[in-house]
């Protein structure tokens, strides 16, 4: 087989097809782009590493915020909530929602999303990676959205219970932005979509089966078939343990799942075998445990091992288990994409 771009290695795994070998690729945070390449762009380590995509969310290069506590880091988001930034930088933490009542929406406004200024970035990205890397945009899922910035979580759960209809009004005015915003980002040259936000915690998903299905899967469904309407394929992002729901997830049409989470007993293997003739896998070397604390050689064997499991036959994009955060060791997620490349070549020979 002949040499692949990222962009084609990465839409022929998300065929569930075998491209000639595994991708991968990451959003890694500054101090471990500083590890391995000091001084370096967060795009420059992408063409450093070879890495076959290059992903930001929309939080960090979309969404507007006026500061309000300098000294505590305090900022109102374009949605009206505030927010406090982390070390991280592009991780900020909800701690008060925009809508606080009913009457609250009544009276809101969106902001824009047409403002050219909100994918500026996007285009230098398509400028200097478009047809070479998979450009991958960031969209926030709006169960996350509502529940961490735009009604918070005792609002969202509560309003569920007791106010379905105040759900729904509010999903759909949070739809009706990130439509538009998606809408924009694949106009711009956006490869593929990335939604972000969990629906699962280590034990168990957030919300009930029934939940999940009236007021989670609706409009992750809306999003992922005007992607499809425009040639452009998806991958939901979730943590936890969603045994109980995935296939709740699949049904609304995606075409990736990341990360099958192992903290929460997610086994990409058992994954490959119950859904992997369904969606792309998207996952699942220990950002928490291997990548972190473990050796070279340690990781180098999980790797390995996520390959063995999940890379039969394609349908695998092999990454983090979230991402690379701050807390991982540059020589580690070194060790990761030296193995992927060593071990994902086509056809796979490690049994």
């Amino acid at each position: 087989m002949r040499k692949l771009s990222g962009l084609e290695r990465v839409l022929t795994a998300m065929r569930l097809e075998e491209p000639d070998v595994v991708p991968h690729f990451e959003r890694v945070a500054r101090r471990v782009i500083d590890g391995i390449l000091p001084g370096a762009s967060y795009e420059d380590l992408v063409e450093y590493l070879d890495l076959d995509g290059i992903r930001f969310i929309d939080r960090t290069q979309s969404w507007s915020y006026e500061m309000v506590d300098e000294n505590k880091r305090i900022k109102r988001d374009q949605w009206g909530g505030l927010v406090r930034f982390t070390t991280e930088g592009d991780n900020p933490i909800p701690f008060e929602p925009a809508i606080k009542s009913e009457k609250d929406l009544d009276d809101y406004v969106l902001p824009d999303p047409d403002e050219e200024w909100r994918y500026d970035y996007l285009r230098q990205l398509v400028k200097r990676f478009k047809g070479e890397r998979a450009i991958v945009v960031g969209v926030t899922d709006i169960f996350a959205l509502g529940r961490e910035n735009f009604l918070g979580d005792m609002g969202y759960f509560r309003g569920m219970v007791k106010n379905p209809d105040f759900i729904d009004r509010a999903n759909e005015i949070m739809l009706s932005y990130q439509l538009r915003y998606v809408k924009n980002c694949i106009d711009v040259g956006a490869d593929i979509l990335w939604i972000n936000g969990d629906w699962a915690m280590t034990e168990k998903p957030m919300v009930s089966r029934e939940f999940t299905e009236r007021f989670l899967a609706p409009p992750l469904r809306k999003l992922v078939e005007y992607a499809h309407s425009r040639g452009v394929p998806c991958i939901k992002h979730t943590d936890g343990n969603i045994w109980p729901i995935y296939d709740v997830i699949l049904d609304t049409g995606i075409d990736g799942l990341h990360p099958i989470d192992p903290m929460a007993g997610m086994d990409i293997g058992e994954a490959k075998a119950k859904f992997g003739d369904r969606v792309c896998l998207c996952g699942n070397v220990s950002c928490a445990f291997s990548l972190v604390s473990g050796t070279v050689e340690e990781v180098r064997q999980e790797t390995r091992e996520v390959i063995r499991k999940a890379g039969k036959g394609g349908g695998l994009i092999c990454m983090s288990s979230n991402s690379i955060h701050s807390g991982v060791k540059p020589e580690n997620y070194l060790a990761m994409v030296k193995a992927i490349r060593e071990f994902g070549q086509y056809p796979l020979s490690l049994d």
